[in-house]
């Protein structure tokens, strides 16, 4: 019960449909409006917010740059603390290891907590493959689910929707998922989350096994940490028997007290909020309390590749907070669905190509060019991840990932003025042409470059021409006093 990115178009391709839904485009933008204003307003009350920012960066690079000696460190004390940790090179390996700690347990169907690392890995689906159902407990994540849809922002998947559209979701596909919505169901959000409460109640009491990703992961105590705003986390983590976390291996950071800053900052960024009203912390088996079986996956897929990339590195710092696109002007028109990933907006633009590699998908290598690079995305992010400097290195990265192929009509025509600017004759030459050239181009037709540029008219007379006839300006031309 989930739809794919897999197959989705080239960036252009799919803004040009979604530019074209006016209701979208509204829903987006009286959401983003909203949160950012209420980030801007707890924002302003921190005095030394750009020393947090600072500080937070800071623990997010300390981490990265010895990552290897913490993620050792952190598999000792999980199991230190009764919980089985995986290792995991990709989606595969990862979806293969959940898919069968749940058919161990028997289990037909497991809970989840809000995760984006799942989504990436396409656990929903895997799992479905082998007969298990995966159910959402994030209210946002329920909508997307229940209608067949696609996450379209990191922090409120169902950004693209509105009320009369979520009831309509509830009223058609929740009777066919297990209960279903009351036959007086109206588009108060009150009521509509009183609906979703009913719904997954019965799933949070009968699932055996909870599945969740984590915000952070603290090597020295072998503890992660997941912050919400509902509560269903929560119940994820403590009702079922077994409990399953996939986790990028970037989440980890070295003690208990980096993550000051990181919990100070990752709210009022997200949703606003000066502090988030659910922080859940767990290490590994307690007899008596929680799951009694904690098996804990640290997960590549790419990020070692991210880590490679000296500029792209520092995505790898992201805590998924979802500042950036809330101020992009360029998600703001699109959506989510158009970057093709469930990470869209800035930081999807730079992570995707980051995490798959450029040169071998048009769809990834689109990405980069997705933005206007006004840097609004690096002025909010809690952690000073400067995402235009990374577009550009990667557009630099996929027009080198291209050199050995044949060229798009772009590298063609650079190529021709490097060869026009070589020599000043050349450019002589080409210059007695220019008005020519650009009423023949008028004639054939260049609607994709003039649609959002001006085609300025040719000179009446060249630079060099001027030059030759006033001497460069030291005879006076006719008229002149």
């Amino acid at each position: 019960m989930s739809a794919t990115f897999v197959g989705m178009p080239a960036f252009p391709e799919a803004a040009r449909e979604a530019l074209a839904d006016s209701q979208l485009r509204y829903n987006l933008a009286h959401a983003t409006g909203t949160i950012r204003d209420k980030r801007a307003k707890v924002v302003a009350e921190v005095d030394d917010w750009e020393d947090l920012r600072v500080a937070g960066a800071a623990v997010k690079e300390t981490a990265l740059r010895d990552l290897e000696r913490h993620l050792v460190r952190l598999e000792e004390t999980l199991t230190a603390n009764g919980a089985t940790v995986h290792w995991a090179r990709d989606a595969a390996e990862a979806n293969a290891i959940v898919a069968a700690i749940a058919k161990d347990h028997a289990a037909e169907e497991v809970v989840k907590v809000k995760s984006m690392v799942t989504q990436e890995i396409g656990l929903n689906e895997a799992l479905a493959e082998e007969g298990i159902a995966a159910w959402e407990t994030d209210l946002a994540e329920l909508i997307v689910q229940l209608g067949d849809d696609l996450p379209s922002h990191i922090l409120v998947p169902a950004i693209h929707r509105n009320r009369a559209e979520i009831r309509e979701i509830f009223m058609s596909k929740m009777a066919a998922a297990g209960r279903p919505a009351p036959d007086d169901l109206s588009d108060e959000p009150a009521v509509l989350a009183a609906a979703a409460r009913e719904h997954l109640r019965e799933k949070f009491l009968r699932a055996k096994v909870g599945v969740s990703g984590a915000n952070f992961a603290v090597a020295e105590s072998g503890t992660l940490v997941v912050v919400e705003s509902e509560g269903n986390g929560r119940m994820c983590l403590t009702l079922p028997e077994v409990l399953v976390s996939v986790v990028g291996i970037e989440k980890v950071v070295s003690r208990w007290e980096e993550l000051d800053p990181l919990l100070r900052l990752l709210p009022r960024s997200s949703t606003g909020e000066r502090m988030n009203p659910y922080t859940s912390t767990w290490s590994g088996v307690t007899p008596g309390d929680g799951p009694q079986e904690v098996h804990v996956v640290l997960l590549d897929n790419g990020r070692t590749r991210a880590l490679a990339d000296e500029v792209g590195r520092q995505a790898l710092r992201c805590i998924r907070c979802s500042a950036c696109l809330n101020v992009c002007p360029v998600y703001e028109r699109t959506g989510g669905h158009a970057y093709g990933s469930v990470y869209p907006g800035p930081i999807g633009a730079i992570l995707n190509p980051l995490l798959k590699g450029v040169g071998h998908d048009d769809q990834v290598d689109s990405l980069p060019y997705a933005s206007s690079l006004c840097g609004a995305c690096f002025e909010v992010c809690p952690v000073r991840i400067d995402i235009p400097a990374v577009l550009v290195d990667q557009r630099a990265q996929v027009v080198d990932a291209h050199r050995n192929g044949v060229p798009k009509p772009e590298a063609a025509a650079m190529k021709g003025a490097a060869y026009v600017f070589g020599r000043s004759s050349r450019l002589a030459g080409l210059e007695r042409l220019t008005g020519i050239g650009l009423g023949l181009a008028r004639r054939v037709g260049i609607a994709a470059w003039t649609g959002a540029r001006d085609l300025p008219d040719t000179p009446k007379e060249s630079f060099r021409a001027w030059w030759r006839r006033t001497d460069g300006g030291r005879r006076k031309e006719h008229g002149d006093d």
